[in-house]
């Protein structure tokens, strides 16, 4: 289902966004940093570690979508499709459980581990490539860093 580009855009992002959907029907979307993709499984694997409401979301519909964005290519990737949460008693957990810990380091508290089963992938692009699809990736990324202010953030930083 991934490619060698998705695979390594999944591996590089910083976050990710977890879209799930509440008792009432309204959309509900959880930042992420602990994944992982299991090839084993053909699944990503996320850590519960603060999301009370998408674990109770996931309980009530498993139709979820996963968006991954590389902020300075503005390009991504959305992931739409089933996800489980799996409870430290469920027998698949302390493996994935541990191929997390491996990933991310013993110092997250994972309480479950949420499996998502990916039934399609879409691309995220921003509006500007097909606006402008003749500007170089170099002057893109200039702008973007320019728009997010990233050199006023690095010389506030180092005071």
């Amino acid at each position: 289902m991934f490619d060698q580009d998705a695979l390594m855009l999944i591996e590089q992002s910083v976050l990710c966004w977890l879209a799930t959907v509440d008792a009432n029907g309204h959309p509900n979307v959880s930042p992420k940093e602990a994944w992982k993709y299991d090839a084993a499984s053909e699944s990503i694997l996320v850590a519960h570690i603060a999301s009370p409401q998408s674990v109770k979301n996931i309980g009530r519909g498993q139709q979820v979508c996963l968006s991954f964005i590389e902020v300075f290519l503005q390009k991504g990737l959305k992931v739409k499709g089933t996800a489980e949460v799996l409870k430290p008693d469920d027998p698949d957990y302390p493996c994935l459980h541990d191929s997390l810990v491996s990933e991310i380091g013993p110092d997250y508290p994972i309480r479950a581990v949420i499996r998502i089963r990916p039934e399609r992938v879409e691309p995220i692009i921003a509006p500007s490539y097909r606006l402008f699809p003749d500007i170089p990736l170099r002057e893109r990324i200039s702008a973007v860093m320019k728009t997010y202010r990233v050199r006023d953030y690095l010389e506030n930083q180092a005071e």
